[in-house]
């Protein structure tokens, strides 16, 4: 018994876990694309280089370790790697880089906490998620929504008195010409190209869960998300950017940056990502954004030179605040359909041997207590 609630235990933190270096790791790809944006690096090349990266790190590893996938593929898998690799790949990234170059590294960050919120709002449209507004859960889900929303709109509209708490007065950019920035304006287009990507996240995260379910080899997807992604923004590179001298890379910030965006960010991070959407579900996999924002925002003012303003600090409040009100209500209502699962087989009395999904087959099924354990744990771990 006491094994069986250790293996449980380590399931839970695991997760947990991953997700908190996936979080550092997009932290310290966002400051370094931070500073190639603002240098003058064409932004559609360098994410064609990223997912050119990225596929040339994951690829072979999928091949390698998850062989057997290839016999699992199906024209609808192949169609929702090419969904993946369009709104978690290039679209995403395309939108996010541009908003980095437009705005802080903690605006466009604090913008991604959204992330949960739009999730819920399209699993509602779609009939993935019911809204429940009469129980407490349901009134939270919404309060947390209207409230990130909220602290998006000040975030985006107001800025407010300047912050000053520390300063190294060390700035990588070292008050180079920033050639994407855009006239006065750029705060309002900014957030609103963080707003796209945090929507193009959302419908990721939704279409990645759906495909785990039939296809659930976490590096394949990965390198499917990665392969899809690098043909289609290398496509819009060359599209969109004619200079060939754009292209060259040399030994220095902006090969180092396409790197560890590719291999880290989008390699790594991806295979993570999408396990723990398998395990956790997308709303799960969102919640730890605030975490990255945290760190952006000292990492920006420490190394980057960056300020807070009050508009900016308010309003990254009120969206973590919604983040948490929402998770909040989703755990809420987890407990309540545990709580009504488990009512519900006490009162039939018994349990079929059948209607239970175990691993360890020498489990009986006059164990009528210990079953019930088991499936309240399993309804924790497959309700988002």
């Amino acid at each position: 018994m006491e094994n069986l609630y250790s293996i449980e235990a380590i399931g839970n933190v695991k997760p947990v876990l991953l997700m908190i270096v996936v979080q550092s790791l997009y932290a310290v790809v966002n400051i370094l694309l931070k500073s190639v944006a603002d240098d003058g690096m064409s932004l559609s090349v360098l994410i064609a280089y990223r997912f050119i990266f990225a596929s040339a790190f994951i690829v072979p590893v999928a091949l390698i370790l998850e062989r057997k996938s290839l016999q699992n593929l199906t024209w609808q898998i192949l169609f929702h790697g090419l969904l993946c690799g369009l709104f978690g790949g290039a679209l995403l990234q395309n939108l996010y880089v541009k908003s980095l170059a437009l705005v802080s590294a903690m605006y466009a960050t604090a913008m991604l906490n959204l992330i949960p919120a739009v999730t819920y709002m399209l699993s509602v449209i779609l009939g993935f998620e019911k809204p429940n507004l009469g129980t407490q859960g349901g009134i939270a889900k919404l309060v947390g929504t209207l409230t990130g929303i909220g602290g998006a709109m000040v975030l985006t509209f107001y800025k407010g008195r300047r912050i000053s708490i520390w300063s190294t007065h060390i700035d990588l950019l070292q008050h180079k010409a920033q050639p994407h920035l855009a006239p006065p304006g750029s705060r309002l287009w900014g957030c609103l190209l963080a707003l796209a990507a945090a929507l193009s996240y959302s419908l990721w995260l939704i279409i990645q869960t759906k495909m785990s379910q039939k296809f659930p080899w976490h590096y394949s997807i990965a390198a499917l998300t990665s392969a899809t992604g690098s043909i289609l923004s290398v496509a819009f590179a060359l599209l969109a950017e004619r200079d060939l001298k754009q292209w060259k890379l040399g030994w220095n910030l902006r090969l180092l940056t396409a790197a560890s965006a590719g291999i880290l960010a989008s390699g790594v991070c991806y295979t993570l990502l999408a396990w723990c959407v398998q395990r956790k579900g997308p709303l799960f996999a969102s919640a730890f954004s605030p975490l990255m924002l945290v760190i952006v925002a000292l990492a920006g003012s420490l190394v980057l030179d960056e300020s807070l303003h009050i508009g900016s600090l308010t309003g990254s409040v009120l969206i973590v605040g919604g983040l948490y009100m929402l998770l909040w209500g989703k755990s809420k209502e987890t407990r309540m359909a545990a709580k009504l699962l488990s009512e519900k087989l006490s009162s039939n009395g018994s349990l079929q041997c059948d209607s239970i999904h175990v691993a360890n087959s020498s489990l009986a099924c006059n164990h009528r207590e210990h079953d019930k354990k088991i499936v309240a744990a399993s309804v924790n771990h497959s309700i988002d």
